[in-house]
């Protein structure tokens, strides 16, 4: 059995020993004390603990924070290259695309337009990482932007090719009559000859000797504007409109293939070669007409010869000769 501890104390007044008697207030005290002590004691011990020791799952936070602070920086060195990237093909394409299909440059203002102005990015501030998460959400979104800028530009230029394909296709390109070793070309174009007049007059085309029902080739694709005899002196001949405001007129012919509105493709027989008309032998009388004046065609058959075949057949058309019509 265990006895409580009995304390005394010396009474200088009674010269005697006394038993100490302690009150509840001041036990109560007492404990009072001690908890608040314990207490603050507490604190200090968490405080420091908080502070400079992580827990575990403080220190499994840290490692995911410091994992996504290397994918943001690494995002934000791949949004870099990207734009770079992009730059490349921005450069291209106003220097080198657009120029080639005759498109004026993407001006700068409207490449970067979407971006500066009010702050886009104030949900992002206000974190210890916001500089990085600020700089990569503003890469991607610019980056994103000159993609679709890009895209846009890519249709465009696709338009103009397809355009310049059927440009192509319909410019007159080839001879009307198969002219292999270039003797075919009786007459060219400019002042020459009139074979019934016997004077110098304006010779609006180039004439193509050729034996009677040799085959006549559109030079270009088209429509058949005309296609019936006149008294114009051409006889029985064709006209296409090729679109681009080019036309081209095929005179003298025995016979035609084709109708009016009919679409035909470069190299397509429309007739026949004859002498009907103002003509003085079989021939086909070509004319290249472009907005409406008569141009010298031999400008334009650089689709079946070399350089070498173009000059020699240059030095045929040229001769101040008579010509067929």
């Amino acid at each position: 059995m265990a006895f409580r501890k009995v304390k005394y104390f010396y009474n200088t007044h009674t010269l005697s020993y006394e038993k100490v008697k302690h009150s509840w207030a001041l036990t109560l005290l007492r404990v009072f004390g001690f908890l608040c002590a314990a207490a603050v004691f507490s604190v200090v011990i968490m405080y420091f603990a908080y502070t400079y020791l992580d827990s575990p799952k403080e220190k499994l936070l840290k490692r995911e924070l410091a994992q996504m602070r290397v994918q943001y920086n690494a995002l934000n060195n791949r949004a870099k290259s990207m734009d770079k990237v992009l730059g490349d093909l921005q450069d291209r394409d106003d220097n080198i695309y657009r120029v080639i299909f005759e498109a004026e440059p993407i001006s700068k203002d409207v490449r970067e337009a979407g971006f500066g102005g009010a702050n886009l990015y104030a949900k992002l501030e206000g974190y210890s990482n916001s500089d990085i998460m600020v700089g990569a959400t503003e890469a991607l979104d610019r980056a994103s932007r000159k993609m679709y800028i890009q895209s846009k530009s890519y249709d465009e230029l696709k338009k103009r090719i397809e355009n310049k394909e059927q440009l192509l296709r319909a410019i007159p390109a080839i001879q009307p009559v198969s002219n292999k070793n270039l003797m075919r070309i009786a007459s060219g174009f400019g002042y020459r000859i009139n074979p019934i007049y016997k004077i110098m007059q304006f010779h609006s085309g180039i004439d193509f000797t050729a034996s009677m029902g040799t085959p006549i080739y559109a030079t270009g694709d088209g429509v058949i504007a005309f296609a019936s005899y006149d008294n114009s002196g051409y006889g029985m001949h064709v006209i296409i409109n090729h679109g681009y405001g080019y036309q081209t007129l095929y005179g003298h012919m025995s016979r035609m293939k084709v109708n009016v509105g009919q679409n035909v493709k470069r190299g397509e027989v429309i007739g026949y070669v004859g002498s009907t008309g103002a003509s003085t032998g079989p021939h086909c009388h070509y004319e290249v007409i472009k907005g409406g004046t008569k141009i010298d065609p031999s400008n334009f058959f650089f689709n079946d010869l070399s350089p070498a075949e173009y000059e020699k057949m240059l030095q045929q058309a040229s001769k101040s000769n008579q010509s067929f019509d």
